[in-house]
């Protein structure tokens, strides 16, 4: 469903489901450096010299500054009525490094939909999100517990 900007409703999601991201973020150097200098002030994510001398061999995103990147794409890409609005994240895993110049997409799977018994006008869902780089290969997964609404009288479907 890649581009689909309706917005979609409790009653719309199924297991299975795929909602990939037209929009892409190519990373930059000075980006990494500010985001690491608020956020996660250590050297290989602010220091091109130090970042040579660590484990990394080279200057990297930090891994929180790829799961803003990817909250930036996830709300871009999966046009939820209401919002994504967020109720935990689970399974986050960094799986490769983000450096200057990679291009960042995501892939969101829709795993679970479940109305709520006590509030039947909305739900959970569970959506497993994959960021892949240029070369689509996974930088971050993760998956996450998201609120969805119904649909109510008058709304389109």
């Amino acid at each position: 469903m890649t581009g689909d900007k309706k917005k979609v409703y409790l009653d719309d999601l199924a297991v299975g489901q795929v909602y990939t991201s037209d929009a892409r973020i190519t990373v930059d150097a000075d980006a990494i450096k500010e985001f690491a200098g608020s956020f996660d002030p250590q050297p290989f994510h602010l220091d091109d010299a130090a970042a040579r001398a660590s484990f990394f061999k080279e200057l990297v995103a930090s891994g929180w500054h790829t799961t803003a990147m990817t909250m930036s794409l996830i709300v871009r890409t999966l046009p939820l009525s209401h919002g994504v609005i967020g109720g935990g994240v689970d399974e986050l895993r960094w799986h490769r490094p983000v450096r200057p110049g990679d291009v960042l997409h995501v892939h969101c799977q829709i795993e679970e939909v479940r109305r709520s018994q006590s509030q039947p006008s909305r739900g959970a869902t569970r959506v497993r999100f994959t960021t892949l780089d240029q070369n689509n290969m996974p930088v971050q997964t993760m998956v996450g517990n998201l609120l969805a609404f119904a649909r109510s009288d008058g709304e389109p479907s």
